[in-house]
């Protein structure tokens, strides 16, 4: 899908794109909301695979701060890996951001949401990988400060004027 969208999934990649200049405010709220139904949508699928009720509420706790720090730091690793490699290797974007979350499920605490499309289609399900919607509001916080400074960081790192570029 890069060819049509950029390969935009997830929301807070589309909001560091679109701090960078690289998607317009309309676009970006466009991405936004098809993200986020394309969540719902994908939970809703998934229910009826397994025999599921189709939309359900999530019940499970996770509003501690090590998860919303899980979700920072997931997010900050996701968002930085794709800037690193579009400067580096674009072509190795979409192995790359599989091995981050992938990886991001063992090493932090929130099990790697790291998307907040994802945090708000699990508020759609009751399964283990469920979230209380009350609780997304803290992860889909850290995940945009993390993409915020996952661009920073990039933007630091891969500028002329700090001799890295």
């Amino acid at each position: 899908f890069g060819p049509v969208s950029g390969a935009h999934f997830n929301p807070a990649v589309s909001f560091a794109f679109w701090l960078g200049g690289d998607v317009g405010n309309a676009k970006a709220l466009q991405y936004g909301g098809i993200q986020i139904l394309g969540g719902i949508a994908g939970a809703i699928l998934a229910h009826l695979m397994f025999g599921l009720d189709p939309v359900q509420i999530g019940t499970q706790a996770r509003d501690e701060a090590g998860h919303w720090l899980g979700e920072f730091i997931a997010t900050l690793a996701l968002v930085f890996t794709i800037f690193a490699c579009l400067r580096s290797r674009p072509e190795a974007v979409p192995w790359a951001v599989g091995l981050v979350i992938t990886a991001g499920i063992w090493y932090t605490s929130s099990t790697s949401f790291a998307n907040p499309a994802v945090t708000v289609a699990r508020a759609f399900t009751d399964t283990f990988t469920a979230i209380a919607p009350l609780h997304t509001i803290g992860f889909i916080v850290a995940q945009f400060i993390g993409a915020a400074a996952a661009f920073l960081a990039a933007r630091w790192m891969f500028t002329k004027e700090t001799g890295n570029g």
